[in-house]
């Protein structure tokens, strides 16, 4: 197994258990408490059963250890960074910096001092993991980062006409028509995706409204963009 797909791998092992095995209450209770929180034991073992399982290899079972524990560090400072008065609002970005720093310094030092093993292979080539990636990315995560976006810039629209939950369900179906529509190179449809999204119409008065739209819009086409030509390029 090559490093880059030993890397890759680990990364998908990572959004699976931040994202998707991780749900709403044991991320609240998580930031709220920290290393008070019972749930964050939980998600620590399903970082660390999900890390060594998809390096395919059992020898791993030490750096998903470090990793785990590492995880249960980071995650479990995070309200105190969250209540700092200058980084606090960007306390997520700064979580993910540091769980992907602690990914690839330990995928690194398995490949420096004990070696990768090669009689375990995954599955699917580089490209085919880095689209599983893209499109997982897609989906939550995108509108996370997304949101957490707007929560560090301080933009924020209040309406109580708003439909609930729609703007995220949007910008998923956006995202995953866009790096689908740039995977098979077909670039004229993003450009008719784009222009049937700028059907959206607001009165002169909501012109804050309009402006919020248009930056989700274009951090939801900028993230699936990205991701496509990364795939092609791969």
């Amino acid at each position: 197994m090559e490093f880059s797909t030993f890397l890759l791998l680990q990364f998908l092992a990572h959004l699976l258990a931040d994202y998707f095995f991780q749900w709403t209450t044991m991320a609240e209770q998580k930031n709220r408490l920290g290393f008070k929180s019972s749930l964050l034991v939980w998600h620590v073992l399903i970082v660390f059963a999900v890390s060594w399982l998809l390096a395919f290899q059992w020898s791993f079972i030490y750096g998903a250890a470090i990793i785990a524990v590492l995880h249960y560090i980071i995650d479990g400072c995070k309200p105190y960074i969250s209540r700092s008065k200058h980084i606090g609002r960007y306390a997520f970005f700064i979580d993910q910096a540091l769980h992907i720093i602690v990914l690839g310094t330990v995928c690194w030092g398995v490949a420096k001092f004990q070696g990768i093993d090669t009689y375990w292979q995954p599955p699917l080539d580089i490209k085919g993991l880095f689209l599983i990636v893209s499109y997982l990315i897609c989906l939550k995560p995108a509108n996370i980062f997304i949101r957490e976006v707007f929560s560090a810039t301080e933009i924020e629209v209040t309406s109580d006409n708003e439909l609930p939950n729609a703007g995220k369900v949007i910008g998923v179906l956006e995202r995953l028509l866009t790096l689908t529509f740039i995977v098979i190179d077909q670039y004229e449809a993003v450009g008719f995706l784009i222009a049937a999204k700028s059907i959206l119409r607001y009165r002169d008065e909501e012109t804050l409204k309009t402006e919020y739209v248009l930056i989700g819009t274009m951090l939801s086409f900028g993230i699936a963009v990205v991701l496509g030509i990364v795939t092609n390029v791969l």
